[in-house]
Parts: C-alpha cells; structure tokens; sequence
C-alpha cells in the first residue's frame, strides 16, 4: 500500500466543497435575476422558468440572498473551528516566489497549449520548477477566489441592505456594490472554470482532487507536484 500524507482535515474538506455547493447555487439563482437577453448566458427562457419555479422574481431574489447568507455565515464558522487552518491557507496561497511560481506558470501554460517541443525551440528546460503546497496555479485561483469572494460578500450585504436599511443618499454606494458584484463573480468565475478542468478533469491532478474527499495524496503524487512540501514532510518539518 503506498504511503500517504495527510493534506486536508475535515473542516478543510467541508468548506471546499460547501463553498462549492453555494456558488453553484448562487450561480443559478443570480442568472435567473438577469432580465437582460443581451447578457443572459442561459437565454431568455431560463429566468422565466427559474422564477416561475419558485413563484415570482420577488422570492427567487429571496432564495439568492438566503443562500448569500448562509455562504457567509458558513465560512465565519469555518473560521471559529479552524482559524489556525484558514492562516495556513492564506500564508501559502499568498506567498509567491517570483522567480520560481512566475516561472511554473509560464511553463505550464506552454506545456498545456503547445507542449514541450516549444519550450525546447526557445532554449528552455520543460521541466517545472518544484513547487510547495500549493502550485501557482492554485494559488492563482486561491488569490481570486479570496478576493472575488470578499467583494462578492460585501457588495452582495450592501444590495441585501439597500431596501431595508439603506436610504436614497446610499444610491451611490449601491450602484457601485451592483458593479463590482457583476465584475467579482465574472473574474471568480472564469478562473473557477480552469480549476474544474484541473482539479477534476487532468488525469495528472487526480489524486489531488480525491484529497478533497480522502484528505490524503500519495507519496508519489507529493513528491512529483509539491516537491517543496513533500520535502519538509520527508525531513519532518510538517
């Protein structure tokens, strides 16, 4: 039985995929309250039937902003279980070594388009810079997903509040909030769609996306993607 190193605890593995689970949602039910054909990703038929689903535009706005909440409140309990877990993540995610990480992400974006056989025409090795516990591209997709969801969060509070608290001197705060919701979850979005193919679909990250349900990798798989970690983990630093 090969070896394995333990990558994520429960509480990890619950907010991944309830993250997940709301965004979809949210996805859903925010394309439904799109009544622009020009930007309706789904078509025109999609809103009308959503909203007819649950009875009207009014409770399908309810809907969104119910599970808006219930995304919040559950990353604020992910933080009172595990603070300690949540300052892992950020510290790692957001630790780039320009030269290394700068590197891989080049390396990888020609690899996967044109393969090795152009990095070897420019002069260059196609070998990947060792990474540590996370590969620049996830902490690419980390760092957006952090931010897009700050600024998700807090512009979707302020339309949760424009017509119960906020007054008519608040329209200014409101239009922006509308604004910078659109442009978080388009960017988060796009982004998301690359961590789908890579975490789910690339035969090579497969191990890593069962750690999202095992919380564990393989010795192997550690040592050839997160030769950095698996470094420490040999000599016993972890």
């Amino acid at each position: 039985m090969p070896r394995l190193h333990k990558r994520h605890d429960r509480s990890d593995i619950f907010i991944h995929w309830f993250n997940a689970a709301c965004w979809l949602l949210l996805l859903l039910t925010g394309v439904g309250l799109i009544q622009n054909p020009a930007i309706d990703p789904f078509g025109s038929g999609y809103p009308e039937a959503l909203r007819n689903l649950v009875g009207g535009g009014g409770n399908l706005l309810a809907v969104h902003e119910g599970i808006g909440l219930a995304w919040i409140a559950g990353f604020v309990l992910y933080l009172l279980v595990n603070f300690k877990g949540a300052r892992f993540f950020l510290a790692e995610v957001f630790a780039v070594s320009p030269g290394r990480d700068m590197a891989w992400m080049l390396k990888k974006m020609v690899l996967m388009t044109l393969g090795p056989k152009a990095l070897k025409l420019l002069g260059m090795d196609p070998s990947l810079p060792d990474q540590g516990y996370y590969n620049m591209g996830q902490k690419a997709f980390a760092q957006a997903s952090v931010v897009g969801g700050i600024v998700i969060a807090a512009t979707g509070v302020v339309m949760y509040l424009s017509d119960r608290t906020l007054g008519a001197e608040a329209s200014g705060w409101i239009s922006w909030a509308v604004t910078l919701h659109f442009i978080a979850v388009g960017l988060v979005f796009a982004g998301l769609l690359v961590h789908v193919y890579m975490a789910a679909i690339s035969p090579e990250e497969r191990p890593g996306f069962k750690s999202m349900f095992t919380g564990s990798v393989p010795d192997g798989y550690a040592k050839h993607h997160h030769r950095l970690w698996w470094n420490k983990i040999s000599a016993g630093e972890e």
